[in-house]
């Protein structure tokens, strides 16, 4: 988060005003019926369902605030047309002896490696910034390690 400002991706924005139409339109009405539920079932004290639609409640209501939060003060990540390794750009990456992989790098709120998102702030991603094709770096891992990233592409 640079300058106070999530930074985001046009997709990214759009995710997460989704996901908040969802917390406030689905997931609530059906956390409510939930509640209702439980409190029909009488003493309240010794109640499990009762006490797991609250914890559900609790965490939809939090997370509402979260993305409120961020939707109020975040920045889109600009198109960038050089031809440096930048947030928004997607890189081809050859990590010590591991094959090549393809990345696109977001701000840390998107990030899901598993979906080949890296977050502008992870060793890799602060790396890498800056670079350009056929650039090697040494980035330090979180374990202390030190690996040769070499850039293969810039898209």
């Amino acid at each position: 988060m640079e300058n106070n400002k999530y930074k985001l991706t046009e997709q990214g924005v759009i995710d997460l005003q989704e996901e908040l139409e969802k917390l406030k339109t689905v997931d609530r009405k059906r956390n409510l019926e939930a509640l209702k539920e439980a409190r029909a079932q009488g003493d309240l004290s010794e109640n499990a369902d009762y006490d797991a639609a609250r914890d559900e409640q609790a965490q939809i209501e939090s997370r509402i605030k979260e993305i409120e939060g961020i939707l109020k003060n975040y920045e889109i990540i600009k198109k960038d047309r050089s031809k440096l390794v930048n947030i928004g750009k997607t890189v081809t990456i050859k990590v010590g002896d591991m094959p090549e992989q393809e990345y696109t790098l977001v701000g840390s709120l998107e990030a899901d490696p598993l979906k080949k998102r890296i977050s502008n702030e992870s060793p890799i991603g602060k790396g890498i910034i800056g670079s350009k094709k056929g650039d090697t770096v040494i980035v330090k891992t979180e374990t202390g390690r030190d690996v040769k990233v070499t850039i293969v592409n810039v898209q």
